[in-house]
């Protein structure tokens, strides 16, 4: 009995964390963008849910209270025009979208500003199928290799790993090599599209050290699916170690544009 009371226990408390993040895959303390969107897409939920319950209920209430009585055979009073109704339903609306569009734009703004001078800079090159990623501001790199998920152990550990350093700004620029493709990691609530000859840029802290798994989020091919890569978030003592690691690999200097399938040149950023 025991047992099965801690089972319960345990359920309910992580179906309570899930609804506390909106069933979002992350929390609030994964980065410093992570919190403020937890909180409008919950926001958004309840207002929806509210509009929802009111909506129901009144309907329900209309036909339980004006429903046909037995041997009531006249008709309802017929209204033409009920001006002051008109106008509920019509600018209850507006300022319900426009409150939405206050907290979404004030969000949004905040998630794609780049004004903030970074403390470090990244390139990511996505390519059929896997990553490339350049520190800019260490002149080194990693070039990935897709891995073939056959499921057998140890084969997570194999995928190409981008260090990020915790409590600092990290500015991404992210460019594709062929087709489009999609730079998402699910626990920081942020996807950005990688665009043949052209680079899409955003930053972000990352405030949790642990290790986050990233994916290509944009139909590219036979093994999209395979397209994964491992975020490490370490100390900055950690990440300097695999800094110089790459150095002493002889992984030194930049992948640029011209390892691109047709040599494009990409454009330059843009938030």
């Amino acid at each position: 009995m025991a047992a099965v009371a801690a089972g319960v226990a345990l359920v309910a408390s992580g179906c309570a964390t899930d609804v506390s993040t909106g069933f979002l895959p992350s929390d609030a303390g994964v980065t410093n963008r992570t919190g403020e969107l937890i909180a409008l897409w919950n926001g958004s939920w309840i207002a929806a849910l509210a509009v929802g319950v009111l909506v129901w209920g009144l309907l329900l209430w209309a036909i339980v209270a004006y429903r046909k009585r037995k041997d009531d055979n006249q008709l309802p009073v017929q209204l033409q025009y009920h001006v002051p109704l008109e106008l509920m339903y019509t600018v209850i609306p507006i300022v319900m979208v426009g409150v939405l569009f206050v907290f979404s734009q004030r969000t949004v703004g905040n998630v794609l500003d780049v004004s903030e001078e970074p403390d470090l800079t990244i390139e990511v090159y996505g390519k059929q199928w896997s990553w490339d990623f350049n520190y800019l501001d260490y002149d080194v790199y990693y070039s990935g290799e897709r891995v073939a998920l056959t499921g057998e152990e140890g084969v997570a550990e194999q995928l190409p790993t981008l260090y990020l350093p915790v409590d600092q700004n990290i500015q991404f620029e992210v460019k594709s090599r062929d087709v489009q493709h999609a730079f998402w990691i699910p626990a920081f609530l942020y996807k950005s599209d990688m665009i043949p000859g052209r680079t899409n840029t955003f930053q972000v802290t990352p405030t949790r050290e642990g290790v986050y798994m990233g994916k290509c989020a944009e139909m590219c091919g036979e093994f999209h699916s395979e397209m994964l890569f491992r975020v490490e978030v370490v100390s900055e003592a950690e990440f300097e170690d695999e800094m110089a690691a790459l150095r002493d690999a002889g992984n030194v200097g930049r992948l640029g544009d011209e390892l691109n399938r047709y040599g494009q040149p990409t454009e330059g950023a843009e938030g």
